[in-house]
């Protein structure tokens, strides 16, 4: 048979969709999963957020509003104005939506208002996957990556120009004042507020904001510094004799004028990554060998060594709710960026830490090289050394060559796939909920390819 003509469309056919909009997309398309997965979960704290039965149109159903959230975001969507145009032209999106299109800013108001409550929705993800047999305990990888904010690194302030700005504002803010008394008279409420005089009391705010965190970071460096002056002194007292070398400095607890803070977004910081210096956030993960996500949470920390203790209990608290209590972790593999004596003795029964003790590299080289221990390991040994033997054990060899495997794929799907590699929404609070709801949709991500694989099985063997 020969074709004797082109296929060209007639866009004046009516009922170019067909009528059902459940026959709009495949069956295996990951809208029908999201929708029917939020419809499974208990949004009544969104729904007590909303107004009903008052003046004007009805409101959005939060379902619908997190279905459509959940189902950008796994296309690496984060744009409110982006979904709204794709709300009006992809079948996907009207497949969730209907008729009724949202406005962006009611997409980008139920982000910011509900960024709290992006945790409870990533547990009841967590608890799809477990009745999908998707969670396996025994072994689970720690790790973190730095994530963009909404804020440019070029527009950090020194505690000097934060100083300035905020002296200026407020001259700015009484002679606004003064004029309103002379015009409407001191007790006179005068006109609405002008949108410009509220853009200034949030940016004056926002540099506030920046003044307080450079104020607590110095007072935090006078404490340490005071905490290595007692620590000297006693082990002097106790010795008997004075330690060499410069004696500490004493402690000033007052901000340095060169420190610096980012106004457009205070809670966040300065971070190093492999491509250079970014202003963001440290996300944190713990993650299953299968690659689902376990804890997410994000801080303003550049360095992880605080950060073990934390995860590992937000990860054994959601397990435990999810699967129960007497669900365990296991042993727990982590990069040298949470090494250190405090997190090795925090070791349990349950939680068998492996911690590399030097950068990643060089970890997996010397494992690769150094013969197994043999024997009992010597009572005189360091915690360092007690650790570094352990990972040369067969066992420890097998665990941690996981740790690659597990997490790092993990951030570069998020960061690739989900657009995930910058913060949509300001402040550590909102980062947090949105760096939760990315997790979420990854293991929904998940969620979907085990089920369409499934279903691709159970076709083939039938």
């Amino acid at each position: 048979m020969m074709a004797h003509f082109f296929r060209q469309p007639d866009r004046r056919q009516r009922f170019l969709l067909p009528v059902d909009m459940m026959d709009w997309l495949p069956e295996d398309d990951i809208v029908h999963l999201i929708v029917d997965a939020v419809g499974l979960m208990d949004l009544r704290a969104f729904e007590q957020t909303c107004k009903v039965g008052c003046a004007g149109q009805p409101p959005f159903a939060p379902a619908t509003l997190l279905a459509l959230l959940i189902y950008a975001y796994s296309h690496g969507v984060r744009s409110s104005r982006a979904i709204e145009r794709l709300c009006r032209r992809d079948a996907g999106y009207r497949f969730i939506i209907g008729s009724d299109v949202p406005d962006h800013t009611v997409i980008a108001r139920f982000r910011r208002r509900h960024a709290e409550r992006m945790k409870s929705v990533f547990l009841q993800v967590l608890e799809l996957c477990r009745e999908a047999g998707l969670i396996r305990l025994g072994l689970v990888a720690l790790d973190g990556t730095k994530i963009k904010a909404d804020a440019a690194l070029d527009a950090n302030r020194t505690a000097g120009t934060i100083a300035e700005q905020i002296d200026r504002l407020m001259k700015e803010a009484d002679a606004a004042d003064d004029r309103e008394d002379t015009l409407f008279g001191a007790e006179a409420s005068g006109p609405p507020m002008p949108a410009g005089l509220d853009r200034h009391a949030d940016r004056l705010a926002r540099l506030k904001a920046c003044r307080e965190k450079l104020e607590a970071q110095a007072g935090e460096a006078a404490a340490r510094q005071q905490e290595k002056i007692a620590a000297r002194e006693a082990e002097e007292q106790a010795t008997g004799k004075r330690k060499r070398g410069r004696k500490p400095a004493a402690p000033d607890p007052e901000v340095d004028p060169e420190a610096v803070a980012n106004p457009t977004d205070p809670d966040s910081g300065i971070m190093k990554t492999r491509r250079g210096w970014v202003q963001g956030y440290n996300a944190q993960a713990v993650v299953t060998p299968d690659q689902i996500i376990l804890a997410a949470d994000v801080t303003t920390d550049a360095n992880d060594v605080g950060q073990l203790t934390g995860m590992l209990d937000q990860a054994q608290a959601g397990i435990g709710i999810i699967i129960g209590e007497d669900a365990v972790l296991g042993a727990v593999v982590a990069d040298a960026g949470y090494w250190s004596e405090a997190n090795a003795a925090s070791q349990t029964e349950e939680c068998d830490l492996f911690i590399a003790t030097r950068k990643d590299h060089k970890q997996r080289a010397d494992l690769r090289d150094a013969p197994p221990p043999k024997g009992r390991m010597p009572k005189q040994m360091t915690a360092r050394e007690r650790m570094d033997r352990k990972l040369r054990t067969k066992r420890g060899r097998a665990l941690y060559r996981q740790r690659g495997a597990a997490v790092e794929p993990v951030f570069g799907q998020m960061k690739d796939r989900q657009g995930a590699d910058r913060f949509s929404m300001r402040g550590l609070e909102r980062c947090q909920g949105e760096w939760q709801l990315d997790a979420a949709v990854h293991n929904l991500r998940k969620l979907h390819r085990a089920s369409v694989r499934s279903a691709k099985n159970a076709g083939n063997t039938g």
